[in-house]
């Protein structure tokens, strides 16, 4: 849609007004050199312009599209009628168009421009002789003359050319209209994570280099947020470069080197370097980065060697650079060297800006939907915004009907968003960590997380380095002693388990639906797949269970179920392999089990009613 406040076109960064005789072979071709290779798209004109006494419609142009305009006031400057037009409309272009003027006094001072004194004098009056002292044009220049020179600018007599040109190209690097890069359409509660991070990042100390790291789940805005932050500081330091996803980048034809190449070449623009290997990189990025105060900031790291090779050490930067290093990992950043208070968790989004997001993707503007059917949406994405984004499209100009019907089908809806969002970083994890992922998604989201250790502890997986690590990858979080996982990655953890046998549930390692278990049972199936089952049923179920009924689930290591009522009232054998049995509604019977003498299980007897046990089981409450 286009915007009733357009910004001015902007055809370059900066103009070059000066006298060719003075500078053109010496001050002028350094400057316009260091602009030239830091990436600042510079104006400068040619002799062969230069041709009679009226400024070309080009150069007019040209200084009315520029943001910034250098004037070189040299010895010579005002003794061309053309330097003074230019002068005259710059400072008219400052006025009407907010034209940025720099002044450079070269060898000259900034009073004998103001008032006319010298070599300025002197040309004035010959420009009055030929004119007319009365006329306009003289008068308009005169006053152009002394406008420029009560700006604040820089004086260049007996001074180390190199050090000024430095400082100018770093005052307009640090002040230039960089052109944003593309964010996500709606920023919704972007503002207060923008402050929470510039206090972060301490933008008014220019004595040390920080590195910051955004943490958080997949899809959660991290990399909107990232974004959000380079547009909103790059303006502030000499040179800025935002590496997009990093991790995908490398999945294609890219490789490290190729990155580091892409890095440097944005922060030193103009500069040819070679980047043959990763070691090169490293060095070519110490070598030319330490001097200058840089953002940079790294999308989807996913592993130590990407930081190595492009962000190795805080000692590669110059003072005042901030290097934002975004990751699904909070350990990645810990064992990076960033202090926990400086890595920044971006959480989900809060009710009202859920809200919000919800409304800008799904609801027309004169549309209305029951707030039932939106606050079941809300609290099925809970927050998570690529998740209210996805349904949002998915239900746009929908009738209530089919709201309701969509309603029953979320899973389907996000499937393809779930897999493509999280399959990947799930691949990564290592295998204990993966089981105990599954797990969590297909049975015990929500629950205590001593209870859940416990269980898992008993069928002899690693909870304590397996839960850490998922809270580090950002998998399940912890609130309130309890481990919460996302309906996304719920879902996608049950859909891994479906996909092993989609058609039957009896051959699939992890069963949570009381209908499924009912057809195993019906069918006395024997499987060696089956290995763990929950059923944690909302309303009571009989189910008819007899004595071999689970033997024949030989791999069975874990069965919790409430709820569950047996109609069979004679001592049910166990499976060999059973670590974990818990189920209050068990009648008051013997569980037998045909486990060798050094083998036991473990049984919660929690509101159980079993009241006698075979010796082969270790009992702990």
């Amino acid at each position: 849609m286009a915007s009733s406040s357009l910004k001015r076109k902007r055809s370059y960064d900066v103009f070059l007004s000066f006298r060719g005789t003075d500078v053109r072979n010496n001050f002028l071709s350094h400057l316009y050199t260091a602009l030239y290779q830091n990436g600042i798209s510079t104006y400068i004109d040619s002799e062969e312009m230069r041709k009679g006494d009226q400024i070309r419609p080009a150069l007019m142009k040209a200084i009315e599209e520029s943001q910034f305009a250098i004037i070189i006031f040299s010895k010579d400057y005002a003794s061309s009628s053309w330097c003074l037009e230019e002068v005259a409309k710059i400072m008219e272009c400052k006025t009407q168009k907010d034209l940025i003027v720099l002044p450079v006094f070269y060898k000259v001072e900034p009073r004998e421009v103001r008032w006319g004194r010298g070599s300025y004098g002197r040309d004035m009056a010959k420009h009055e002789s030929d004119f007319g002292k009365d006329s306009h044009k003289v008068k308009r220049w005169k006053k152009a003359l002394f406008d420029a020179s009560e700006l604040s600018g820089w004086t260049l007599n007996d001074e180390v050319e190199a050090e000024l040109i430095k400082e100018i190209v770093s005052k307009i690097s640090m002040q230039i209209d960089q052109r944003p890069i593309h964010v996500a359409e709606h920023l919704i509660g972007i503002h207060p994570r923008l402050i929470e991070l510039n206090s972060m990042l301490k933008l008014g100390s220019d004595e040390d280099v920080r590195m910051i790291g955004l943490w958080g789940l997949g899809g959660i805005g991290k990399t909107t947020l990232g974004l959000a932050v380079y547009n909103n500081i790059s303006r502030q330091f000499e040179a800025s470069c935002f590496l997009a996803d990093v991790c995908k980048a490398l999945e294609g034809p890219k490789d490290l080197a190729a990155l580091q190449k892409q890095l440097l070449s944005d922060i030193l623009p103009g500069r040819r370097l070679v980047v043959s290997n990763v070691h090169i990189g490293i060095s070519l990025m110490q070598n030319n980065l330490y001097r200058k105060k840089v953002l940079l900031v790294l999308d989807n790291v996913t592993d130590r060697s990407q930081l190595d090779a492009l962000a190795g050490n805080l000692e590669w930067f110059g003072a005042g650079s901030r290097i934002i290093i975004i990751t699904r990992d909070k350990h990645l950043l810990i064992s990076h060297r960033i202090d926990e208070d400086y890595i920044y968790e971006v959480k989900p989004l809060e009710n009202c800006d859920a809200f919000e997001l919800l409304r800008r993707h799904a609801f027309p503007s004169n549309n209305s939907i029951r707030r039932d059917l939106v606050d079941k949406v809300l609290h099925y994405a809970n927050g998570h915004p690529l998740t209210l984004k996805e349904l949002g499209c998915s239900l746009y100009c929908r009738s209530e009907r089919e709201w309701e019907s969509s309603l029953r089908i979320l899973a389907k809806i996000l499937k393809k968003t779930s897999n493509d969002t999280f399959k990947w970083s799930y691949d990564g994890l290592d295998d204990n960590a993966k089981e105990i992922c599954l797990d969590i998604a297909c049975f015990f989201t929500g629950y205590s997380k001593e209870y859940i250790m416990k269980v898992l502890d008993s069928c002899d997986f690693e909870s304590t380095i397996g839960v850490e690590v998922l809270v580090e990858k950002s998998w399940v979080t912890e609130e309130s002693e309890t481990l919460q996982m996302c309906n996304m990655i719920q879902l996608m953890g049950m859909d891994i388990i479906r996909q092993e046998y989609p058609n039957d549930p009896g051959r699939r390692s992890r069963l949570w639906l009381f209908d499924d278990f009912r057809n195993i049972l019906s069918r006395h199936l024997v499987t060696d797949a089956l290995q763990s089952i929950v059923l944690i049923l909302p309303e009571p179920e009989k189910i008819n269970i007899g004595p071999n009924g689970l033997t024949n689930l030989r791999r069975l290591k874990k069965l919790i179920m409430k709820n569950v009522h047996n109609s069979f009232q004679d001592p049910i054998y166990l499976p060999n392999e059973l670590k974990w049995f818990e189920w209050p509604e068990c009648h008051p019977c013997i569980p037998e089990s045909s486990f060798g003498p050094d083998e036991s299980a473990q049984l919660d007897l929690h509101e159980s009613n079993i009241q006698a046990l075979s010796k082969q089981f270790e009992v702990r409450i």
